[in-house]
């Protein structure tokens, strides 16, 4: 499989109008550079990061990323972190095969550091030159548009092709990166990347990419259960053992996926209030209370018992109690990890899983009620960063575009000569026209 070609150039596919994709995708950041508007002919991925990457103050032109984790630290800090006990397996499946197609691979940690850099010497040279190296910092506020920090910032496989970077240094190098998740929070805790020449930007480079890193996953599970052993979680919780985890995933969906165990399934919408609302009980609901929740009008309660039986016997026995109704497993939410994060005062990252609006369609009151305390605490806590690139991040979002107050904020920040400016000086424009 090729994951780099020996040159280590960009992009030169031919175009219909005579001009490759690297002369095209320039064109459309030099017009982006003059006037803040967002580019259409290249993807929105890229876009949307290339906002984000103005609104952090990151130059086009600018120097390389920078060193946060000094010689005397690195080798004790990645020691200590979780992907050391994985990183032999990722040197074997994807770093040889690098080094072999004059790539590098590289792992960071959940920051967008860089704890380890493999490659051929000639070529680790060449990554010297823009800091690509163990222990440079190279999430987007501080480098840019690039695979590894993309994919930071998005929770999500990313291919960045050579002239997609934002950083022009950069623009001789292709990169494809894909997350590393914890086996049980399911929080990132690194990075996998191969970085290379135009050969890297390539589905068949970023499906080895991504089998890297769920084999990092499923090798740091089954360490987990050798040092945490204990029954199914499906059968119940057994004296001593540890307590089984319910993990619920419904922001930006109609419905929610629950995961229990080994097992996944995706939840009717009923069934997905009843457990958004348990979620916020977790002393339980008497079956009128939960009524009240649950249904805008008068319901017969044998419809709700129905409902409940079901999910009882779709998520097992051990799931849901009664009298009062409650559930009885630890719960993992998506919604309510965005609020841990609010309440550790760590915005960028409550805003980065935020995937939008708690079950957007539902118009149970309880949930009504938790989607509106959960979109008003994070804007006002965006709001009140006084950070443009969350700010961006906001206003480029489906509940964030309509969003006035947040538009005239980031002016009130925004430098004369930013390339943001414009765009928001329009919208800002056109939003208060659209309200006399």
């Amino acid at each position: 499989m090729p994951l780099a070609n020996r040159a280590v150039i960009g992009l030169t596919n031919a175009m219909p109008d005579g001009l490759d994709q690297r002369s095209i995708t320039w064109r459309a950041q030099e017009a982006f550079l003059a006037d803040g508007t967002p580019p259409t002919s290249v993807r929105s991925v890229i876009a949307d990061s290339w906002l984000r990457s103005a609104a952090a103050g990151v130059a086009v032109e600018g120097g390389p990323a920078p060193i946060t984790l000094s010689a005397d630290r690195l080798a004790d800090y990645r020691a200590e972190h979780p992907l050391s006990r994985v990183f032999p397996l990722l040197y074997d499946v994807l770093g040889r095969a690098a080094e072999d197609c004059d790539s590098v691979m590289a792992v960071a940690d959940a920051q967008g550091q860089l704890l380890w850099v493999c490659g051929r010497p000639s070529v680790l040279r060449r990554a010297e030159a823009i800091h690509f190296v163990a222990g440079a910092r190279w999430d987007e506020d501080s480098a840019g548009t690039n695979a590894p920090g993309t994919a930071l910032r998005l929770d999500a496989p990313v291919t960045v092709r050579a002239e997609e970077h934002f950083v022009r240094p950069v623009q001789r190098w292709s990169c494809a990166a894909a997350p590393v998740h914890d086996p049980q929070s399911r929080a990132i805790i690194g990075i996998v990347d191969v970085t290379g020449g135009s050969d890297i930007a390539t589905p068949q480079t970023m499906a080895m990419v991504r089998a890297a890193a769920r084999m990092a996953e499923s090798e740091l599970a089954r360490l987990w259960l050798l040092e945490r052993p204990g029954p199914s979680l499906l059968t119940g919780p057994q004296p001593g053992s540890l307590a089984p985890v319910l993990r619920l995933e419904g922001l930006g969906r109609p419905d929610c996926v629950a995961t229990l165990g080994e097992r996944t399934v995706r939840l009717s919408p009923r069934h997905s209030e009843l457990l958004v609302i348990l979620s916020r009980y977790p002393d339980g609901l008497s079956g009128d209370e939960l009524a009240i929740e649950l249904y805008e009008g008068d319901m017969m309660s044998s419809t709700l018992r129905a409902e409940l039986v079901r999910l009882r016997a779709l998520l097992g026995p051990h799931v849901l109690a009664s009298r009062p109704y409650r559930l009885q497993v630890d719960l993992d939410c998506d919604w309510s990890a965005v609020w841990s994060e609010l309440a550790s005062g760590n915005i960028a990252e409550a805003l980065r899983r935020y995937r939008g609006p708690l079950l957007p369609q539902s118009e149970a009151p309880g949930v009504r009620r938790m989607r509106a305390e959960l979109e008003r605490g994070l804007r006002a806590a965006v709001l009140n960063s006084a950070r443009l690139d969350l700010m961006v991040s906001w206003t480029r979002s489906r509940w964030g575009a309509e969003d006035l107050p947040m538009w005239r904020a980031q002016l009130a920040l925004l430098p004369p000569n930013s390339p943001l400016r414009p765009l928001a000086v329009a919208e800002a424009n056109r939003l208060d026209a659209d309200l006399r």
